[in-house]
């Protein structure tokens, strides 16, 4: 059994980068026991000692807000390792803050001072022999990328062995919370109150701090000292809000930085400039995050990422069309007539290949958003939306879950559902997850870039863009109504550090747009495959009855009796010009063509989902969808982009010359079914019912629970089936 290292810090402090240094592939991944959260676990070996290196989820406090609060300070109190904490140089204040707890928690420390080399570049001097002496724990600057001072760290964490174990610092929290610590530390000493957790005093911080974690798991230990330390804890609270206006919390947080600002004296941290400076990143936050001018810049960055996507993506998309509708009038040649012909032709070819043939519009817009994300400035976005997401009982890290679903066209709601769990308040976790999949996610992309390029082709980035605005909107105004009803809580604050800009490099854009196109391409070569075949099979079977498929012959053979046998045989070819026919075969192929064309309606409307589809037409003709319509609705339950392979299998089957095919968007424009109002009614209804299936798995494992899963199912649907024929209805009346 080798030494037990843990790593702990802030997000973004470079501990993961440090973890897979020292670790290399000698690592592996896993769920801590109860919750989401990722657990890592690594092995390294130096001098001759093993040391086993857990890397905690990254956390600014070990108050339990949050799942990688709980589980960083549960491992840390169950376990005991010696702690390397990595603290960013160039934040050091804030740093700290957790380096403070972990000194109170009775934890032995060493700080990692890593990215001490940004610090520099800063114009920050840091003095860390004179932080370690003032600390009283090991202080090693660090270069985690680069593996500078890892050596050094090791070293003094097999130091560490040989030392006492470091007793607990005590600040001073000022009078009040003094006495009352004192207090509620006799009464724990008293009666062994969870000894073998943590210390009194700890223990003690941990109730003033209302963590309801701790709390919890002292009514399991004992009740009545649980009461006796809670009646202290309400005293203290309206003592201070009486006397300062404040909580206990809120005071203990203030003397922490107080302690750290003591600690870090000039002769500590020092700067070679003036203090108050600017940094490049901060002049570009001077104006890109300004009250005024950053909004308007965010949306006119949005709007230039859509008009960038729809002009660059046009011709590939083209070519993307041409290459399956040549791939299946080529395939419709070869084959024989028959089941086979029809599966590939009308399920495969015509439904996959209606989703891959947006893969270039997807790949631009991967490509754009990996610029936004690798500068830095998605973290901006989620910054100044933060005040807007107060005023509807939202947190500023929901932010980051919406844009991650599609906030900007183009994200996913599975890893959307599951950015949730950084918000610490349970409330807001749930208003956000369960809107977040209201966010045009790339598999809504194929069904708004269709219907878009079929009737609205002359302002494809406008709509897209103010497509996305609607499903902010109605993001917004739905969690609103969740937090003044069915989830009501106060809201928490919001902290987030902005990570400096940087120049994205050419390669890394390559490789986070392929991975994200990779994804929807496998999606698309496996589950939309499966499921488009699944669709065929329940576009075809069962077949028309043997009555009316005579009747359908005996019509035939009433019009070709009026025409002598060579005209007959000549309306038969297939591969004949229109042009090169007589007027009597051109007339007789235009008559066969009306009786085909209705016997393939007859038996696709006869089929199981045919016969779905027309059954839920009472109710969808309000919204304009016909039960063709129906039939993709109900398969994108399953996935959104199933919604265009379906309506590709549909109007396949519905051809009758699978040789004359065009594109979907020129069929959908050309059928006397469908319009605009049509159109934006199936996009508005599109973007808002119920979650992909495995989106719906993922809110449940989030939330805990299957009500909210169902939830999700029956509220959007129904939301956005009101939507749809609102929209409709007045779209008629004015287009």
């Amino acid at each position: 059994m080798g030494i037990k290292v843990a790593l702990a810090g802030n997000p973004n402090a470079g501990k993961t980068t440090l973890f897979n240094k020292l670790t290399g592939a000698r690592q592996h991944v896993g769920n801590y026991p109860g919750v989401t959260v990722e657990k890592k676990e690594g092995n390294c070996s130096f001098n001759g000692s093993d040391l086993n290196i857990t890397d905690l989820p990254g956390t600014y406090s070990l108050t339990a807000y949050t799942d990688e609060e709980v589980v960083a300070r549960d491992f840390l109190a169950d376990t005991r390792p010696r702690v390397i904490n990595i603290a960013d140089a160039s934040n050091l204040e804030r740093h700290l803050y957790l380096t403070v707890q972990l000194m109170e928690m009775g934890m032995p420390v060493i700080i990692a001072l890593n990215m001490i080399d940004v610090a520099n570049q800063r114009g920050i001097s840091i003095n860390h022999e004179l932080l370690s002496e003032r600390l009283g724990v090991p202080v090693v600057p660090t270069v985690a990328r680069s593996g500078k001072g890892h050596k050094e760290l090791l070293a003094e964490t097999i130091r560490g062995l040989d030392n006492v174990p470091p007793r607990p610092i005590e600040l001073s929290y000022g009078e009040d919370i003094d006495s009352a610590l004192d207090e509620m530390t006799q009464i724990i000493e008293e009666n062994s109150f969870l000894a073998d957790f943590c210390n009194s005093r700890w223990t003690a911080l941990k109730f003033l701090e209302n963590d309801a974690h701790m709390i919890s798991k002292g009514y399991e230990h004992d009740k009545t000292t649980t009461e006796a330390l809670k009646k202290i804890v309400g005293r203290v609270e309206k003592h201070l809000l009486s006397t300062l206006n404040t909580s206990p919390e809120a005071l203990i947080a203030d003397h922490r930085y107080g302690y750290i600002k003591s600690v870090l004296l000039e002769d500590v941290l020092s700067y070679k400039v003036d203090n108050d400076r600017l940094f490049l990143s901060d002049k570009i936050d001077k104006v890109l995050t300004n009250r005024f001018l950053g909004p308007i810049i965010m949306l006119a960055i949005l709007f230039g990422l859509y008009q960038f996507t729809f002009t660059y993506s046009e011709l590939p998309v083209a070519w993307f069309e041409n290459f399956f509708g040549w791939l299946g009038a080529t395939a419709s040649a070869v084959l024989p007539d028959g089941y086979l012909k029809s599966m590939v032709v009308s399920g495969i070819i015509d439904g996959v290949g209606g989703v891959m043939g947006f893969v270039p519009l997807i790949m631009f817009m991967f490509f754009g958003i990996s610029i936004l994300e690798d500068s830095g400035y998605l973290a901006r976005v989620a910054y100044m939306l933060d005040r807007v997401l107060r005023v509807f009982g939202l947190h500023g890290s929901s932010v980051m879950a919406y844009i991650v679903s599609g906030g900007i066209a183009g994200g996913c709601a599975v890893p959307g559902v599951m950015a949730t769990r950084t918000l610490r308040s349970r409330n807001e976790k749930l208003a956000t997850l369960l809107t977040a999949p209201f966010m045009n996610c790339g598999a809504k992309m194929p069904v708004l870039a269709l219907l878009i390029a079929a009737f609205f082709t002359e302002s494809q980035s406008t709509l897209m863009f103010v497509f996305t605005l609607i499903a902010w909107c109605g993001a917004l105004l739905i969690a609103k109504l969740f937090r003044m009803t069915v989830i009501r809580g106060e809201s928490t604050p919001f902290v987030m550090e902005l990570p400096p800009y940087r120049m994205p490099t050419f390669r890394g854009l390559l490789i986070h747009t392929w991975e994200r196109t990779a994804q929807y391409i496998k999606k698309a070569g496996t589950v939309i495959l499966a499921i488009s075949i699944l669709i065929w099979a329940i576009m075809t079977f069962p077949e028309l009855p043997d009555s009316q498929v005579q009747s359908f012959e005996a019509q035939r053979s009433a019009v070709m009796v009026n025409y002598d046998q060579a005209t007959i045989d000549m309306a038969a070819l297939e591969d004949i010009q229109e042009e090169s026919l007589s007027e009597a075969a051109l007339q007789l192929k235009n008559d066969l063509t009306v009786i085909n064309a209705k016997e393939a309606q007859t038996a696709l409307k006869n089929s199981l989902a045919g016969r779905m589809g027309t059954a839920l037409e009472s109710v969808s003709q309000y919204a304009g969808f016909d039960w063709r319509t129906n039939i993709a609705l109900v398969g994108g339950f399953a996935a959104k982009e199933v919604i265009v392979s379906a309506l590709g299998t549909a109007y396949s089957l519905g051809e009758v010359d699978a040789e004359e095919s065009s594109s979907l968007s020129e069929t959908l424009s050309e059928s006397p079914e469908w319009n605009k109002a049509v159109a934006l009614a199936l996009i508005i209804f599109t973007m808002f019912y119920a979650p992909c299936f495995v989106t719906v798995v993922c809110i449940v494992r989030e939330a805990g629970s299957w009500k909210w899963g169902l939830f999700s199912m029956v509220f959007n649907t129904i939301f956005a089936y009101v939507l749809a024929v609102a929209v409709y209805q007045v779209a008629l009346t004015l287009i």
